[in-house]
């Protein structure tokens, strides 16, 4: 028994396979041009329309036929009512059709739901999905501090935490830009900011569990102008953000003792963040499983098969 898997997020497209033990996931970056932020919802949608039949040839190519039981799609970015966003449409329709053609069930979950999925598995830890723990999704667009809470054969997410204005994904991004890196600039700032040796830092008010930080934006451009210097730049920004994030985390384990917390996102994968959290006992994804992808929506979708 397999089941598939897709996510079309603002920022990859991707399907992947699942047999329950092990899988694969096909993906590919929405193009951007040097210097922007991203695309628009049209253009994401456009690129996903031409790379999914793509990645989907790529998948089946070596997958044997009749074995496929259900397909999943993430249809919105969170499980919240008016979480909305065009491009999860792409996803749908493929899978809708796919299903339909298949006659097995189609399973629906959102794009968080689905990185959360996809860091328990890949972490080794899927008994978190039958108990509450902790969990970060930092990404692109979103860095929220969750509560995960099991619910049916899936899992409830509610924000208990997390950035007030932008995310830390724009964060690095738009550092990312000042220094002419590639978007979506994580990996670019990570290796950059490896070559750093300075240890200034802006430390980001963080009382509980939420932070600013729009002001530490304005700092990196501070600190950029200043010094010059582009690694020492990635590593100073990469600082504020884990400094908050590990502050937030601290407080949330007070706040929720003997609470696993377990990080999802693209974000997530930065070597900085993960060094500067290991003292709280973390749990993090494989870093491969850390981005955009769509081996969490079939590994929730294998579980509505189960028993």
């Amino acid at each position: 028994m397999s089941v598939i898997g897709i996510d079309t997020s603002n920022y990859t497209t991707s399907i992947a396979c699942f047999d329950g033990v092990g899988g694969v996931n096909c993906s590919k970056l929405l193009p951007v041009k040097q210097g922007e932020l991203g695309l628009r919802q049209s253009d994401a949608v456009f690129a996903h329309i031409k790379s999914l039949p793509e990645l989907s040839g790529r998948l089946f190519s070596d997958m044997e036929t009749g074995i496929i039981t259900a397909v999943g799609v993430s249809t919105r970015p969170r499980a919240v009512e008016g979480s909305y966003m065009p491009c999860f449409m792409v996803g749908y329709s493929h899978a809708k059709m796919m299903a339909d053609m298949l006659k097995v069930p189609l399973v629906e979950v959102s794009h968080q739901q689905g990185h959360v999925a996809a860091s328990l598995w890949s972490a080794g830890h899927l008994e978190l999905m039958e108990e509450p723990h902790l969990a970060w999704h930092l990404s692109g667009g979103t860095t929220e501090l969750l509560l995960v809470e099991p619910e049916g054969k899936n899992v409830k997410c509610t924000k208990i935490g997390g950035t007030t204005d932008i995310s830390a994904g724009q964060l690095i991004d738009r550092t990312g830009v000042m220094l002419d890196l590639p978007f979506p600039a994580g990996k670019h700032v990570d290796a950059l900011s490896k070559e750093a040796s300075m240890t200034e830092t802006f430390k980001v008010k963080c009382p509980a569990m939420e932070f600013s930080l729009s002001g530490v934006q304005n700092k990196v451009q501070q600190f950029h102008g200043k010094y010059g210097d582009p690694a020492e730049t990635a590593a100073y920004a990469l600082r504020c953000v884990a400094g908050a994030v590990y502050q937030a985390t601290k407080n949330a384990l007070k706040a929720y003792p003997g609470m696993r917390v377990v990080f999802s996102g693209g974000v997530a994968s930065n070597s900085m963040l993960r060094e500067v959290i290991a003292p709280l006992d973390p749990i993090f994804s494989q870093p491969q499983y850390s981005t955009d992808n769509a081996m969490g929506v079939a590994v929730l979708t294998y579980r509505t098969q189960e028993g």
